[in-house]
């Protein structure tokens, strides 16, 4: 039978987080999860998933824009389409629809979920298979409460969960900020490395100040200290070579990794599949930065099980991952979604072996607990 697309359907799960989130733009005590089911005439279907930080808060989709969108604009182009011919389709969807990285990444990633699962293979084969079958997860410590914050690392050190930790900083002072970096990274001394994120907080005064305390403090890399659209500050700031300068919130596909990377203006590029608008687009977001000799960190937008997993399918097949990830979004949340939980032990993600994603959603939880329960929509062919 061929694999006509019958019905797309978008939802939107709002889950509380375990404990406030601090960013320096936003404060998280929720995650609202946005997920894609593409159902094809086959029989198979496909998950996909587009989850933001804090709303509009991280940049310019949100929620339910990328609800709305999906629903509106692309669903409509894709109906009765084939599903196998998955460049084609995302093709069209370029052409017609500008913007919205977030909701094409989850329509791309249900469209290979169901590939795969099709063709009996892990996702991952269809980007020429893993080099591994776990990756290292980062923990980042977010409370905002540098006794609280030690007192997490040292739970997670105890369990062999986390031994990379990520702290985010820039909603205080510089000083501040260094003193609750150098006050964690001496109570975990060297069973852990320590990295700081400032989601673009600082000027770049305020990091010509800051990155050498955070070195003389022990912390290894610095993600995103001053704003996405100042490059050249950036650029100065890597070159000065104190700490390692990793590039995320400037890097939104293969067009801001070529620019970075011809410009010298980052050491290692966050690879986030929905900030790229896509697989195939964070693959070559990770060529780009290769090619150029930029080491690779697999990103996260804090989605649940099926973003995460989609992740974790492509990041295994890169042949360097030089800094690990930050897969935890799903260790975030105060429920699970998914039918079997994500196998998290030894300080890495596992990945199963099973066909596509290898996730099942539960579908009880999902009815539950999803925003439109009362007044499901699907769109569907027909």
């Amino acid at each position: 039978m061929q694999a006509r697309i019958e019905s797309i359907e978008t939802i939107l799960v709002d889950v509380p987080t375990i404990r406030p989130h601090r960013l320096s733009v936003v404060t998280m005590n929720r995650q609202t999860l946005v997920l894609v089911r593409i159902r094809c005439a086959d029989g198979f279907s496909g998950l996909g998933e587009a989850t933001t930080i804090g709303g509009l808060s991280y940049g310019e989709e949100s929620p339910e824009s990328i609800k709305v969108n999906i629903d509106t604009y692309m669903a409509p182009q894709l109906l009765g389409g084939d599903a196998t011919g998955i460049a084609l389709l995302m093709a069209k969807l370029r052409d017609t629809v500008q913007g919205n990285r977030f909701a094409k990444c989850a329509i791309e990633t249900a469209l290979y979920d169901a590939q795969s699962r099709r063709l009996g293979i892990p996702l991952s084969s269809l980007f020429g298979g893993r080099v591994r079958d776990a990756v290292p997860v980062a923990w980042t410590l977010a409370s905002g409460d540098t006794a609280r914050d030690i007192a997490e690392a040292e739970k997670m050190l105890d369990l062999r969960r986390h031994n990379i930790f990520k702290l985010k900083i820039g909603a205080r002072s510089v000083r501040e900020d260094v003193a609750h970096v150098a006050a964690i990274k001496r109570a975990v001394g060297e069973r852990a490395s320590v990295r700081v994120d400032i989601n673009k907080a600082w000027s770049e005064t305020d990091a010509m100040f800051g990155v050498p305390g955070l070195k003389d403090a022990g912390c290894d890399l610095v993600e995103q200290p001053i704003s996405d659209d100042n490059n050249a500050g950036t650029q100065r700031l890597t070159q000065r070579a104190l700490l390692p300068i990793m590039a995320d919130e400037s890097l939104h596909g293969p067009v801001d990794a070529f620019q970075l990377a011809a410009s010298h203006a980052a050491d290692v590029f966050a690879i986030k599949i929905a900030q790229s608008g896509g697989l195939v687009g964070a693959a070559q977001v990770a060529a780009i930065g290769r090619a150029a000799g930029i080491d690779l960190y697999g990103g996260t937008m804090l989605e649940g099980g099926v973003g995460t997993m989609a992740s974790a399918q492509l990041f295994s097949t890169f042949d360097e991952l030089a800094w690990g990830t930050e897969l935890f979004g799903p260790l975030l949340l105060t429920e699970e979604l998914l039918s079997a939980p994500l196998d998290y032990r030894d300080f890495e993600l596992h990945l199963p072996a099973t066909p596509g994603l290898g996730v099942l959603l539960d579908e009880e939880k999902l009815a539950y607990m999803r925003r439109d329960r009362s007044t499901l929509t699907v769109f569907a062919v027909g």
